[in-house]
């Protein structure tokens, strides 16, 4: 469907500029999470550090995906 992003609350068109550099980040993460799955195949790999790892890479990529697309914030009156 062309223009999802329109029916989603709070998501702004993009340029190509900035579509290619959140495809460009997308790709990059699904490296990286190629690199963890193949560090949780080695044995004596220290797991919890992989898994922090996984964790931290997991919120990089989410705040490089999130400086390009800047999403409205929206705010709900807490009572």
């Amino acid at each position: 469907m062309d223009n999802q992003h329109k029916k989603i609350t709070g998501y702004r068109d993009l340029s190509q500029t900035e579509i290619d550099a959140m495809n460009a980040a997308k790709e990059l993460e699904a490296r990286f999470n190629g690199m963890i799955d193949h560090l949780k195949a080695i044995p004596g790999v220290d797991q919890r550090q992989v898994a922090l790892a996984a964790t931290h890479g997991e919120d990089a990529f989410m705040h490089a995906v999130r400086a390009v697309a800047q999403p409205e914030r929206k705010v709900i009156p807490f009572s």
